[in-house]
């Protein structure tokens, strides 16, 4: 075995790294993360400084973690805030910090990547070297941020820390089309649904679904044009641009959907998703004024049909939400798994993230009271 850090992901090579990927999750694929690298999307300027750990067995690549040093929270929707407030009070460091995660992504994925037959003997290799990492560069923890199941069961069964949290998903249950999943759903919803759409129609809007194959360069700068709107709006950090998405949509033709709208021959609005093989993430939205209902329409409800035409049984539309739980989502737990390095800290640390499980669980119970769905 040899194991290296690499600070690009293109001293790796793409072919070998994209074969330990399950479910050919885009945003975990090479050119998703080498795009963000390329394009200046992670790096110094963000505080995404990659630190990727690759395990080679002659000279073959056999395991893997995509992991960021980190200088701030930003983009990670796992939010530490108080536990780095706590740190500078007590007059400590809290940055640097290792996360292993997609940058501004908050989307269930591998974090541990090697084939199923080698994982019993490659996830230890990754968390040891993952944790000595943190030790060399003095970072305050590392973080594993919305892992795939095996990866956290992994991770939880070697002690590390365990944070909850809800988004809102759904779920295909083999619809043949959009109006059979309206009418597993309760009547005022069904018809709250159909009110959101029409308004939408009526307003004079119409929907385009495109891929990496349809969407032209004018439709890419239109949509980057939005997303930027939107983060200036919000004080946010825009941290995306149009050579990313462009060269993602090149890449990866068949992951991407970009659903634009149009109102009197001129594009208003767009939202930006990808898929993998079972799955769809939504992940970017952005308009140029409002109408009435488009929001939902174009974030939601295309990629709802869009699922149900595809055959994809999932449909992660980002984090947080409670407005999507009557358009069908359904709230759902995510985790994520934490190595807090000094001893005076991680008792407190462990004894808020047990208070925050708490929390969260009984939030999902009320969530869950608030079905949508007809029994």
């Amino acid at each position: 075995m040899q194991i290296a850090i690499h600070s690009s992901i293109s001293e790796i090579a793409a072919a070998e790294w994209n074969g330990l990927v399950r479910d050919n999750n885009p945003l975990i694929r090479h050119e998703f993360l080498h795009a963000m690298e390329q394009h200046g999307c992670v790096g110094e300027r963000f505080g995404w400084l990659p630190r990727h750990i690759a395990v080679y067995r002659d000279e073959r690549l056999v395991a893997a973690m995509p992991l960021y040093e980190k200088y701030n929270s930003y983009g990670e929707f796992v939010f530490d805030n108080a536990w780095a407030d706590a740190y500078q009070r007590a007059g400590m460091a809290y940055f640097p910090k290792l996360v292993s995660a997609v940058p501004y992504t908050p989307a269930s994925g591998q974090r541990l990547l090697a084939a199923p037959e080698d994982v019993a003997e490659l996830y230890p290799l990754l968390l040891e070297t993952a944790l000595q990492l943190a030790g060399q560069m003095g970072a305050s923890g590392f973080h594993c941020l919305f892992p795939s199941p095996d990866s956290f069961d992994y991770l939880a069964g070697q002690g590390l820390l365990t944070r909850h949290d809800i988004q809102f998903h759904w779920h295909n249950h083999n619809y043949p089309e959009f109006d059979a999943f309206l009418a597993s759903l309760t009547a005022k919803k069904r018809k709250n649904i159909r009110q959101e759409r029409r308004r939408v129609v009526e307003a004079g809007v119409t929907l385009r679904r495109l891929n990496g194959h349809s969407a032209s360069d004018e439709d890419w700068r239109q949509f980057t044009a939005f997303y930027n709107k939107t983060f200036n709006e919000k004080w946010g950090v825009a941290t995306f641009n149009y050579p990313f998405f462009r060269q993602v949509a090149t890449q990866l033709p068949d992951q991407v959907l970009l659903v634009l709208a149009d109102l009197d021959g001129q594009c208003i609005a767009g939202s930006l998703m990808y898929q993998s093989d079972t799955t769809l993430y939504g992940r970017h939205w952005g308009a140029e004024g409002w109408v009435d209902g488009l929001h939902f329409e174009a974030c939601y409800y295309q990629g709802i049909e869009h699922c149900i035409e595809q055959g994809l049984a999932l449909f992660e539309p980002g984090a947080q939400g409670e407005h999507k739980l009557p358009r069908g989502f359904l709230p759902t737990l995510t985790r994520s798994s934490h190595w807090i390095r000094d001893d005076g800290f991680r008792e407190p640390i462990a004894r808020y993230t047990e208070h925050e499980q708490a929390a969260i669980a009984e939030y999902l119970a009320q969530l869950q009271a608030s079905n949508p769905y007809r029994e």
